[in-house]
């Protein structure tokens, strides 16, 4: 699945820096507005132990774990609606994400310039939501002359529908309220899906503070996030952008050396993918034999046949049924021979609503 966040913010809040982090790629961080105009596309891993003990089972020739795509998008300044800065060549990177990362500076240095001149993280998340919500009320503005005619008619009951919650939608706008806080029925979020409207994305904030800010719990700054986040029922992640691009540089014994010394159990970037899994209702299937151990990511709620169709959509159209065991029964019994005399082996049909860490032989004919 493809599955991708953008991450966002205002110019010289450490979103390229933590990028490079993220992607282990050089993009360029300089300490000027719009050192970004691309976005920079970057794929990373879903660090995922269970991988790893799969691999001590099937002893693969390959192992293949899931990845998450991140994308590092162009500095927003106020006005960006309006065409100000990159303005909509912004906003239309975004709209193709599935999630918002927002990055918001935390920690105060004189030699990093910010845009506004001085540091306030709610005035900086305020500026960023002002300008989605008045992008979201343009697509609406734009639209709704379209379907008036029709709806007024009552004739068309789907024009008369979709009429009604659009402008609902933008009094709710209007109010300077995220589409994603409006109470939406299934059958509205269905219909409202294809205008991928920016402020019906989740939002996680990142909070970047500096190295002995880390864990620091009085920064006045994330107090403030944390207020906010909790308020907009949003994740948040605090990470040092910085010591992650340092973190990335080490190999693995010197990164668990340095993580000790700093006193953190995972990186903030594991963090922010375990926030981001959690936030998008992601969760992991495994497939696992000689020739390759593999993770795969599925949206919560899919059955067998849909997971299925993520490896190969001709395993979707001719499922006949799944071969099952679960990730915890396996490692307990050590191997599949095992696991079967023990009875922990299932064949699901395709009503089955598949689990985190289910490990599947897929059955189909074509």
């Amino acid at each position: 699945m493809g599955l991708t966040a953008g991450i966002v913010g205002l110019p010289n809040v450490g979103k390229s820096t933590l990028f490079n982090a993220i992607t282990k790629a050089n993009v360029l961080a300089a300490n000027y507005a719009f050192a970004t105009i691309e976005p920079n596309v970057g794929v990373v891993e879903v660090p995922d132990k269970r991988v790893d003990e799969l691999a001590k089972i099937y002893k693969p020739k390959k192992i293949i774990r899931t990845g998450f795509e991140f994308r590092d998008i162009a500095g927003l300044v106020r006005g960006a609606s309006k065409g100000e800065g990159l303005g909509n060549q912004f906003l239309s990177h975004i709209r193709t994400t599935d999630a918002i990362v927002q990055v918001v500076r935390c920690f105060e240095d004189d030699e990093v310039l910010h845009v506004d001149g001085t540091i306030d993280p709610l005035r900086d998340i305020e500026t960023i939501l002002i300008e989605l919500i008045f992008a979201d009320m343009e697509v609406i503005e734009k639209r709704l002359p379209k379907i008036r005619k029709r709806a007024q008619l009552k004739v068309e009951k789907e024009a008369i529908y979709e009429y009604e919650i659009l402008n609902k939608l933008l009094e709710h706008l209007k109010a300077e309220r995220p589409i994603r806080s409006y109470p939406l029925e299934k059958d509205e979020l269905e219909l409202i899906k294809n205008y991928s409207f920016l402020t019906a994305k989740p939002m996680i904030y990142v909070c970047n503070v500096s190295e002995d800010d880390l864990n620091n719990e009085a920064n006045k700054y994330v107090k403030q996030v944390k207020e906010h986040s909790k308020k907009e029922n949003a994740e948040l992640v605090v990470i040092s952008a910085k010591i992650e691009q340092e973190l990335q540089e080490l190999d693995i014994d010197e990164r668990n050396e340095y993580m000790k010394e700093l006193g953190i159990d995972s990186s903030g970037l594991d963090q922010l993918i375990k926030v981001s899994y959690e936030t998008l209702g992601l969760k992991t299937f495994f497939t696992g034999g000689e020739k390759e151990v593999r993770a795969w990511t599925f949206k919560s709620g899919m059955k067998a046949p849909e997971c299925a169709g993520i490896i190969h959509s001709d395993f979707e159209k001719g499922f006949i049924r799944a071969e099952t065991i679960h990730y915890d029964d396996l490692i307990n019994a050590g191997s599949e021979a095992k696991a079967k005399e023990q009875g922990k082996f299932r064949l699901e049909g395709k009503n089955y609503l598949v689990k985190d860490g289910d490990i599947f032989h897929f059955r189909f004919n074509i």
